[in-house]
């Protein structure tokens, strides 16, 4: 079996799309990164990739409307910038369309392997974040919360806002959930952040390269490289 390395620093952008229908289907493994659209979400895309101008920003939240797909140097591994949610100046028709959209992605996307819930270490569980915990809950689908601007906070209070947080979630099975403050600006937590990313993705990803080495009658094909 090959000892896949995933890079993160590879990553492209690949497309992006509006709705289901016209999302790629060739991705094998896919973490989608979830947030409110001031939490920080595409900087720490930005910052995991060592790329300031993959993922959009703005001074302005919201200006995330597509689902935005990038492409890593493994095959079939792909990273989601997920529509930002819940800015107020955003009209409340096109925040129930972003929803819609959003929704029938989470519940739809098979090749969906786990979610980066982006908050503010300031300001975190909030209503939608809430909401994504209930659905990976629901779905037993991995969560890994990110607590971002965590330079902007002393170290008793990133300590009292992890506390706080875990204390909050509702009951689990072990791992299913885990948790990570995070500092685009700074670098920190990117380590931490690139082994769960790999934690997640691998096990699809070579899986599917397994099955491409079994033969006709269901037998690994010895010739294969190991």
């Amino acid at each position: 079996m090959s000892n896949l390395h995933i890079n993160f620093r590879s990553a492209q952008f690949l497309i992006s799309a509006s709705r289901l229908k016209q999302c790629p289907d060739d991705s094998l493994a896919e973490i989608a990164f979830a947030g409110r659209s001031n939490a920080g979400k595409s900087s720490a895309i930005n910052a995991l990739t060592r790329n300031p101008r993959l993922a959009r920003t703005s001074k302005t939240p919201g200006r995330t409307q597509l689902l935005n797909f990038f492409q890593l140097n493994v095959e079939g591994a792909r990273l989601v910038d997920l529509p930002g949610y819940g800015y107020a100046k955003v009209p409340l028709a096109m925040q129930r369309e972003w929803q819609k959209h959003l929704n029938e992605y989470l519940e739809k996307r098979q090749q969906l392997c786990g979610i980066v819930l982006v908050m503010d270490i300031r300001h975190p569980m909030r209503e939608f974040d809430r909401m994504i915990v209930d659905w990976c809950l629901a779905s037993d689908l991995p969560l890994h919360m990110l607590l971002t601007k965590a330079d902007k906070v002393n170290r008793n209070a990133t300590t009292n806002a992890l506390r706080e947080v875990r204390k909050g979630l509702p009951k689990h099975p072990e791992g299913q959930i885990t948790i990570q403050t995070f500092s685009s600006s700074k670098g920190t937590g990117l380590p931490e952040l690139e082994r769960q990313l790999v934690t997640l993705m691998k096990p699809h990803l070579l899986q599917e390269e397994f099955e491409e080495e079994l033969d006709v009658d269901g037998e690994v094909d010895s010739s294969a490289d190991s």
